[in-house]
């Protein structure tokens, strides 16, 4: 019985250290969302709301904005995270040899954009591409271009310009956690293949790339999730221009309650297709990276 009442008020004790954080995050996690897929069925403008079912739901299919705002996003999500991905990879297998010199400058240089603000060097790179920035002056001073190229002021240029910002800042923080996977990797594995007469190619495709499968894995879903919800960067240096060419779903929230006539129902429709598709992807990049037997 004493052993019981023991165990009891153990309990109850454990309960009460971790009461406070279980309000908290109810109060602001649980409930907003659930607040937010109640306001998914919402229709009207502005405070004037009213029940109004799968209304949302017609209007996305419907709506070109969102259906552009939709493309451009998973544009951005196959051709960008792939290409930083394996930038990162091939950064960490350079930066993980013993034999160069000055290995932590290099690893410092490529991991600083990550802890520069989102806000200043979205801004820096709109400075650096506008039509009289050091962009076009680098390439007429090479004479490789004989005019200005209105890098922010043409649906592909602008889309490029979006690319290379998001692969400039997030590449460094994706090489970090394969290098730090690679520390774990046996180096007499390699001191076997290179003795078997393995080239460097066939170690890296073969011996690398699956031991790191796991990081690979987990680094290519936080870069899905992160360029799904990309705002920053479009929202700085190309507002979504030009001719909502570099709209992205979530500056189409963002546009949907602060910029247009606030329509909050409709705005939390479209913030959960971003959910659905981070579920969809994450687990179809689960299951395509789940071992065969």
């Amino acid at each position: 019985m004493a052993v019981t009442r023991l165990g009891r008020n153990e309990n109850l004790n454990g309960w009460a250290f971790i009461m406070p954080a279980l309000v908290l995050l109810g109060i602001f996690m649980v409930w907003p969302i659930l607040w937010s897929l109640w306001m998914s069925f919402q229709t009207g403008r502005g405070a004037m709301t009213q029940f109004g079912g799968l209304a949302n739901l017609e209007r996305l299919i419907s709506d070109p904005v969102f259906l552009r705002a939709l493309r451009n996003t998973l544009m951005f999500l196959v051709i960008q995270v792939p290409l930083m991905i394996v930038l990162a990879l091939l950064l960490a297998v350079a930066l993980n040899n013993p034999a160069l010199k000055g290995r932590s400058l290099f690893r410092t240089a490529i991991f600083l954009p990550c802890v520069t603000s989102l806000v200043a060097y979205s801004i820096l790179f709109k400075s650096m591409f506008a039509t009289d920035g050091v962009i076009n002056g680098f390439l007429e001073t090479l004479h490789l271009i004989d005019a200005p190229i209105p890098w922010l002021g043409q649906p592909d240029t602008a889309r490029i310009v979006i690319i290379l910002a998001i692969t400039w800042r997030w590449t460094g923080y994706n090489m970090i956690f394969y290098l730090a996977a690679l520390q774990n990797i046996d180096k007499s594995i390699y001191e076997a293949a290179r003795i078997d007469g393995v080239p460097r190619w066939a170690q890296f495709l073969r011996i690398t790339v699956p031991m790191l499968k796991p990081v690979i894995l987990f680094t290519t879903v936080m870069s899905t999730i992160g360029t799904l919800q990309l705002f920053d960067e479009v929202n700085n240096i190309t507002t979504g221009g030009p001719s909502d060419a570099t709209l992205t779903l979530s500056l189409y929230i963002y546009n949907l309650t602060f910029k247009f006539m606030p329509s909050y129902g409709y705005a939390a429709t479209v913030s959960y297709v971003i959910v659905v598709l981070v579920a969809i992807l994450s687990v179809l990049q689960f299951l395509i990276a789940k071992d065969r037997k």
